[in-house]
């Protein structure tokens, strides 16, 4: 297996903004990158199984099954829909208390079981950087585990990004403002991936 381009895909695929990604960010300005862990290691945990997952061969299923595929993404779309209106009239995160709306680890690793662009993702993984022969399953093992810990480190960011700009909004107008966008944000990146 060539390590390197692996690497970098696993890279551009955990840093880019994604409903994931905007859920740990808003978690984080919300509540505190200690309180957002769980979350994170969920989510990433989760990406990694479905890694694994399709390297075993279930991946297959899905690639030849448009209607589970569908059934996923509305599925998806729904739940990100409800958690953006969720955030979206969440009041302001006192800059001494928490706001309400929680990003639990179930959620997160539910998250990604039900969106198919993990899955997508997962198969490529699987398809482009996978090697043919006997080993296959280890070094999709190891491709998963290589996979984890990027997509740690990459929502790391996401997380600390988060708690930075809670210095940056010191009035609850703009913390209630900034809110809505990122509640706006999570709308938008749903959608788009069932429109597109």
């Amino acid at each position: 297996m060539n390590l390197m381009p692996f690497l970098l895909f696993a890279f551009v695929a955990s840093i880019t903004p994604g409903p994931t990604n905007i859920l740990v960010f808003t978690h984080s300005q919300q509540h505190g990158v200690k309180s957002t862990l769980p979350a994170l290691v969920s989510a990433c945990a989760a990406a990694s199984a479905i890694v694994l997952i399709s390297g075993a061969g279930a991946g297959e299923i899905l690639r030849q099954s448009p209607l589970i595929r569908q059934l996923m993404s509305w599925a998806g779309v729904l739940w990100l829909s409800w958690m953006s209106w969720q955030l979206f009239r969440a009041p302001a995160t006192d800059i001494s208390g928490r706001s309400p709306v929680r990003f639990t680890p179930r959620a997160a690793a539910l998250l990604q079981v039900v969106n198919p662009k993990t899955w997508m993702m997962a198969l490529a993984v699987v398809t482009l950087f996978a090697p043919a022969g006997r080993n296959g399953l280890h070094d999709v093992a190891l491709m998963a585990f290589w996979f984890l810990l990027i997509s740690i480190a990459c929502l790391m960011c996401w997380a600390w990004l988060g708690k930075a700009v809670t210095r940056l909004f010191r009035t609850t107008v703009a913390m209630v403002r900034f809110q809505q966008l990122m509640a706006l944000c999570l709308f938008i990146s749903a959608w788009a991936g069932i429109l597109a």
